[in-house]
């Protein structure tokens, strides 16, 4: 009897039938370091602009690639690349995504020309586009409850955070000692060297192998997943809201050290670190988030962050420069929390097969809103030839922002679809909270995924 059980175990622990809550410490840090090395390059854009300028002798509008081109590249891939980690499976997906960044990013090194550095950005961000969304499939994997999914999400994007610090820190360590910005790319590709080692390695939780097997014995419905993802009304909903917190956040990142330039106030420092401060606190917040989602309702959370952000840009836009020069890199601090909450949810709205494809819908949706959300931006304060207009067009989004997440309280639209995927896939340890209700009939939820797979 014990020799059964223990080769019965055996056969589970190759099989990677482990339950999402043990022993995947390395896969939770690989996530995390992806979060993070893509950070650095993504959020250091802003500071390498402004050398690019002056170096290659572009203008502002086709320096402004170096944001828009990679952004629409993360988009096309998420939506189209997406379910790659659900057809093929995580590991392939991270792996083949890191070759694609970290070799792109190497090549900056010989890279001499303008046209070479945004074709090369483009390649980069298809190849975030397709390892993001398989960290984000193995969230899901790794997850047996909404609620530590949404934890985990929000401890990845802490290290997003931490890299959007490291990133335009390396660049200004990097000029000052007389080295070219390239090297940051040059870095980014050794670290993608390491982690694609631990990715080829580690070994991955049940979601990674039924995704692949899925792929094998399933291909036309895995292939059919974006479609089904992108016509699902819960997708589609929680894509828009997250759309409306990119635009904003964008607005600060990219608009605010012009907005704020013109800053007279006592503390004449402001100015200059207003964004080292947002991002700090954006880092910080991350990392609060964890704890305010162990001892909230997720959805009373994002309904008071969504209200702080909406009262620190309507004061920054009443108050003028002096006063969103303290209120702006404020915002920081609640929107740190908003978005991994809403894409973890958005992502928990769908079983687990086709997780892949919701990261890659969702991702889509962002990438593009990072594009046209600046854009937007510097075309009214062109028109009107004053940039506090466009920070009205972002406090304007901002406030239909904080109606949708207000709402989203009030009603809870997501929490019958959210605890009967959690009865699907319960595999709770001692001590993992669940979101209440979880207790629905398990042969529901799985009919509720027949149904959909059928579709």
């Amino acid at each position: 009897m014990v020799r059964l059980r223990v080769q019965a175990m055996g056969r589970s622990m190759r099989e990677g039938s482990v339950t999402p809550s043990q022993g995947f410490s390395a896969a939770r840090a690989l996530i995390c370091l992806l979060f993070f090395t893509f950070a650095m390059t993504s959020d250091a854009v802003g500071t390498i602009v402004s050398r690019v300028i002056l170096e290659l002798h572009v203008s502002l509008t086709a320096a402004g690639a170096f944001q828009y081109v990679p952004m629409a590249a993360i988009a096309i891939g998420a939506v189209t690349l997406g379910s790659l980690a659900d057809r093929l499976g995580r590991q392939a997906a991270i792996v083949a995504g890191l070759a694609l960044y970290g070799g792109s990013s190497l090549l900056f090194a010989f890279g001499s020309t303008f046209g070479v550095f945004v074709s090369l950005l483009a390649l980069s961000g298809l190849g975030i586009s397709v390892f993001k969304t398989g960290a984000l499939a193995l969230i899901g994997d790794l997850s047996p409850s909404a609620n530590s999914h949404t934890r985990l999400m929000n401890a990845a994007e802490g290290f997003f955070a931490l890299g959007s610090i490291v990133g335009p820190a390396a660049v200004a360590l990097l000029l000052g000692a007389g080295l070219s910005w390239k090297w940051l790319y040059v870095a980014a590709s050794v670290i993608c060297a390491g982690l694609m080692i631990l990715a080829s390695r580690m070994r991955y939780p049940a979601g990674h192998a039924r995704a692949a097997g899925t792929s094998a014995g399933d291909g036309p419905v895995a292939k059919g997943s974006t479609a089904r993802v992108i016509k699902d009304p819960f997708a589609v909903g929680f894509a828009c809201v997250m759309m409306l917190y990119v635009a904003v956040e964008s607005a600060v990142y990219v608009w605010m050290p012009t907005y704020v330039r013109t800053y007279r106030g006592s503390i004449g420092w402001l100015p200059l670190y207003g964004l080292t401060i947002f991002f700090l606190l954006r880092a910080l917040g991350r990392f609060m988030g964890i704890w305010l989602l162990r001892h909230f309702h997720w959805s009373a959370v994002l309904a008071a962050c969504g209200l702080f952000i909406l009262t620190c840009f309507a004061g920054s836009v009443v108050g003028g420069v002096e006063l969103g020069a303290w209120l702006l890199p404020a915002s920081g601090l609640a929107m740190s929390v908003v978005y991994p909450t809403l894409n973890s949810k958005g992502i928990s709205c769908f079983p687990k097969s086709e997780h892949g494809a919701a990261a890659g819908v969702l991702l889509f949706f962002t990438a593009a809103a990072a594009a046209w959300g600046p854009l937007a931006m510097g075309a009214v304060s062109d028109a009107y030839r004053d940039i506090r207009m466009g920070f009205v067009l972002a406090a304007v989004l901002a406030l239909l922002m904080f109606i949708a997440l207000l709402l989203n309280w009030l009603v809870d639209p997501t929490r019958r679809r959210l605890h009967t995927l959690a009865a699907a896939a319960r595999t709770d340890g001692p001590g993992e909270p669940q979101d209440p209700g979880v207790s629905a009939e398990s042969s529901a939820a799985q009919s509720f995924a027949r149904r959909r797979s059928l579709r």
